[in-house]
């Protein structure tokens, strides 16, 4: 059979047929305006011990066993400045660069300066003391059911929103990603990687049988006929969707992404990252993908975990150098959104439209343990960059001993401390979605955004 031929077979009886089906339907809908928007999400995996940056405790109040110059590695610490605990045994004095509003604790490294740029959030109340379900409650606003999330993450619900279009809606390396729920594309579920060279690998094809050029062309031509033959067809649904994917296809193996995806490729392309950092290795890398991926308009969210913080023995030693590399990686991502033109925005700079969000499982206990670590406990802080959040904020609160998240505001349901699906819902808000759309629970936080 011709190939014209073929494809105006596919124009009749078989297109009627396929045009019905909801995925056909799924791949002609291709979502709404994106309005130029992107996202990363970071999982700091493990618990953040959150007295040495959101929430610093510098004091031996209650049970609280504050960092100090006999528990910690400070020497590679550049915020650590003594400030006086117990004799000769020094703590740290509290960050608060001048015009900040935030108070920090030395962790937060060259992020602090940027504190014009963050939305801190205290005093969030977990519920939960387990990993799997503390991961599933900050990234889906749901405990989990029977070991599952009930509900799809917050990578998915932007996706599915803004990213249907895009050659890679959701890049997901090792984060606690979920595809949960009704009204859902199919292209939104995330693709899922333990590492972006495993992405560059994936994007590889053989040249045994034909060149770029000939596959690249054979390809074009595909998708200019099924253009041409949905304008004149009874039912176009399933032809333009024919179109959207084969250039989806040109997207992904043009251009020499999987070239560039490579840790090789991209340490070139971003030297700026620290690539060489002793704990932020990796983020630097998913950072410097999560730059070119959006300059070049192929990926709407990325998101990554970041491990490591599970410190039940010698927290100290090593939570406070865990947290300024990851922050520090986030500095120097934030400086290269503002100096990056957007992709399709003109006159606009990738800040002026991406939106970073960084959560963690729960926090680490007041009190050292014997092994000189500190546990899991049901308090949190998390982390929004966003045009959308008001800058130099900090909101929420832990009581005096950080026992317990405080009373944040009053809610619809009373007075209480802000939860996951709170900050979750307000994030979907922002960005003009109903958040029942996608979440059960939780209620958007004004206080937050930006009017």
């Amino acid at each position: 059979m011709q190939r014209r031929t073929f494809l105006k077979v596919l124009g009749g009886g078989f297109t009627a047929a396929f045009a019905s089906s909801p995925f056909a339907r799924a791949l002609a809908d291709q979502g709404g305006n994106s309005d130029g928007h992107f996202f990363v999400f970071v999982h700091a995996a493990g618990g953040w011990d959150v007295t040495l940056w959101a929430d610093p405790r510098n004091e031996k109040v209650g049970i609280i066993n504050p960092a100090s110059t006999d528990n910690t590695d400070y020497g590679p610490i550049k915020r650590w400045v003594d400030a006086p605990l117990d004799g000769d045994v020094r703590s740290f004095q509290l960050v608060q660069p001048a015009g900040s509003n935030i108070v920090f604790g030395p962790g937060i490294g060259d992020l602090a300066d940027l504190y014009d740029r963050l939305t801190v959030v205290n005093g969030i109340a977990m519920n939960t003391v387990s990993h799997p379900d503390g991961t599933s409650f900050s990234a889906t606003g749901r405990h989990l059911v029977g070991g599952r999330a009930p509900a799809s993450s917050i990578d998915t619900m932007m996706a599915n929103e803004f990213g249907r279009e895009q050659t890679f809606p959701t890049v997901s390396v090792q984060f606690p990603s979920a595809y949960v729920g009704e009204n859902l594309d199919p292209r939104v579920v995330p693709l899922t990687v333990g590492s972006v060279s495993t992405l560059s690998r994936t994007l590889s094809r053989s040249g045994q049988f034909e060149t770029e050029d000939e596959r690249e062309a054979v390809t074009a031509m595909l998708s200019h006929e099924a253009a041409d033959i949905a304008k004149g067809s009874e039912y176009p649904d399933a032809m333009n969707g024919m179109a959207v994917q084969l250039d989806a296809l040109r997207a992904m193996l043009g251009g020499k992404l999987q070239d560039i995806f490579s840790v090789a490729g991209l340490q070139k392309a971003q030297p700026q990252f620290n690539y060489r950092a002793r704990f932020a290795a990796g983020a630097a890398i998913n950072c410097g993908f999560a730059i070119e991926a959006m300059k070049r308009n192929v990926v709407r969210c990325v998101s990554f975990a970041q491990g490591g913080f599970d410190t039940h023995g010698a927290n100290y030693k090593t939570q406070a150098q865990l947290q300024q590399d990851l922050f520090d990686t986030l500095a120097v991502l934030v400086r290269t959104l503002d100096a990056t033109p957007h992709p399709t925005l003109v006159g606009k700079k990738l800040a002026d439209t991406t939106h970073v969000m960084v959560v963690s499982d729960f926090c680490r206990t007041p009190q050292v343990n014997m092994g000189g670590g500190r546990d899991h406990y049901p308090n949190n802080s998390a982390l929004v960059i966003s045009p959308r959040f008001k800058g130099n904020l900090q909101f929420g609160k832990s009581d005096h001993e950080q026992l317990l998240p405080g009373k944040a505001k009053r809610f619809a349901d009373g007075e209480r401390p802000i939860a996951p699906p709170d900050l979750l819902a307000t994030m979907v808000s922002a960005m003009g979605v109903n958040p029942r759309k996608y979440l059960r629970d939780g209620e958007v936080v004004p206080e937050l955004l930006r009017t």
